[in-house]
């Protein structure tokens, strides 16, 4: 699956669309994991196990986008884009979307 966050794949012709596909996932970290993440905001720098969890929600969300548009009949995503929110204290979501078509091979 060819993913590009360009609305076209340089040197590929579209040959069909087949429109939005889109997939999420929310994720929160443990107990512990929160209470050493409150000790890093006093001394500052990288909360790695909060950047261990988003960069794993952004993997998730973009192979749930991949197997939506594999069963649409896509062989590539383009315009594809990542939304993150906050859901609740501590949770958040990752959307992964995009335009799902069928480019020359």
């Amino acid at each position: 699956m060819i993913i590009t966050t360009t609305n076209s794949v340089p040197g590929k012709e579209v040959k069909e669309v087949f429109g939005l596909v889109s997939a999420s996932t929310v994720r929160t970290k443990n107990i512990g994991k929160d209470i050493g993440a409150s000790f890093k905001t006093l001394v500052g720098g990288e909360i790695k196990a909060y950047h261990e969890m988003m960069e794993e929600a952004r993997k998730i969300a973009i192979g749930r986008m991949v197997e939506k548009a594999e069963g649409m009949g896509a062989n590539a995503i383009i315009g594809m884009q990542l939304s993150t929110s906050a859901v609740m204290a501590g949770a958040s979501e990752v959307i992964a979307y995009g335009t799902a078509v069928l480019i020359e091979e």
